[in-house]
């Protein structure tokens, strides 16, 4: 007997199983709050990045306005400082011309008279040389032959000369030179008047003229908006010879001072064995805009010596409260803020000056 072969049964499918009949269950709720939070951080830095474009904008313009404010302001201050230096023509004392005479300082040497007249229809500056008093004597006899010799720097070639007065030490000259010069060029230039006594047979000696000391040329610069003030030691020339080999060592302090004290200081290097240095170093000092008019610049040359005390040749200062070429500079520094303006000085004796605090 054999046993029954199995009965077969139905073909097995291959097809994939239906999709649609799998079932989904439910989204986990930290699925949602993920894509809640994504969102919301998507818009968040959208809505930041445009409000600080906005922020910028308007800083920007604030700061603009700011700098052309400080600008405008620092200008209008350059200005005011250059009518002191050269006033209007409307504005000159016509007194100047009569009795209105000026009085040079009164020094061991004696003192001179003068008088200045400015004539604008020849353009010619008038200089009057009245008289003199208490002069040094510088002859055996007690007594000087005094003269007067004039000239406007920087032009040393154009000079007058007054009549030879002799045996007096209280001369009275009463001459009148004229100087052909433009009005506006008034500001750069120095009038010099020398006193000499005439010696015939040897070279004439002077009684009142001071002493050469030499120039120095440096610039100034200052930016409003940074509040910052360079200085730059360029070069100088004709320095006074200090050393016995008839040279110097020369090397220049640059202070900031503010209420008449010293409150930074610089110095460049020293350069040895000349009379005719050349830095070009600058220096730079933090000066906010509201201070700008309190502050002075004062610059020293000095001889170094290695073994004794550096002693100094002559001294310039800069600033609202100077005169002359000193205060024509810093005006001019401040009517062209962010230019660096250069220009020549003459050295003064270092106790002659001392800048005074500005009110």
């Amino acid at each position: 007997m054999f046993p029954e072969p199995p009965t077969p049964g139905p073909p097995a499918s291959d097809t994939p199983p239906d999709s649609s009949r799998i079932s989904h269950g439910p989204v986990p709720p930290w699925a949602l709050a993920t894509v809640v939070l994504v969102s919301g951080l998507l818009v968040f830095s959208c809505c930041f990045c445009l409000y600080r474009k906005r922020c910028r904008r308007r800083l920007g313009k604030k700061s603009q306005a700011q700098a052309q404010v400080h600008l405008q302001e620092v200008k209008e201050l350059g200005r005011s400082y250059i009518n002191k230096v050269q006033p209007e023509v409307e504005e000159l004392e016509p007194a100047l011309s009569g009795p209105g005479q000026q009085v040079a300082e009164k020094h061991e040497l004696g003192r001179l008279q003068y008088s200045l007249d400015y004539d604008f229809q020849s353009g010619q500056l008038l200089v009057g040389i009245l008289q003199a008093e208490g002069l040094a004597a510088l002859d055996l006899g007690g007594s000087s032959d005094p003269y007067v010799r004039v000239y406007l720097l920087p032009d040393k070639r154009r000079r007058h000369e007054t009549k030879v007065h002799r045996q007096t030490l209280n001369p009275h000259f009463g001459e009148t030179f004229a100087f052909k010069v433009p009005y506006v060029e008034l500001g750069g230039r120095v009038l010099v008047m020398a006193v000499y006594d005439f010696d015939r047979f040897s070279r004439n000696d002077a009684i009142g003229e001071q002493e050469k000391l030499g120039d120095i040329c440096f610039s100034l610069r200052y930016v409003p908006t940074a509040g910052k003030l360079t200085v730059i030691v360029l070069e100088a020339k004709n320095l006074k010879k200090m050393d016995v080999g008839g040279l110097s060592d020369p090397y220049v302090k640059v202070h900031l001072l503010q209420g008449g004290k010293k409150m930074r200081k610089k110095k460049t290097t020293i350069k040895k064995n000349t009379l005719n240095p050349y830095y070009n170093e600058a220096f730079s000092f933090e000066v906010p805009c509201d201070l700008v008019q309190k502050v002075q610049v004062e610059l020293t040359v000095l001889d170094y010596d290695k073994l004794g005390k550096n002693e100094a040749i002559g001294k310039i200062f800069v600033g609202s409260n100077a005169t002359g070429t000193e205060l024509r500079h810093w005006s001019d520094m401040l009517a062209n803020p962010r230019r660096p303006i250069a220009q020549w000085h003459s050295l003064r004796p270092p106790d002659r000056v001392r800048p005074l605090p500005v009110p």
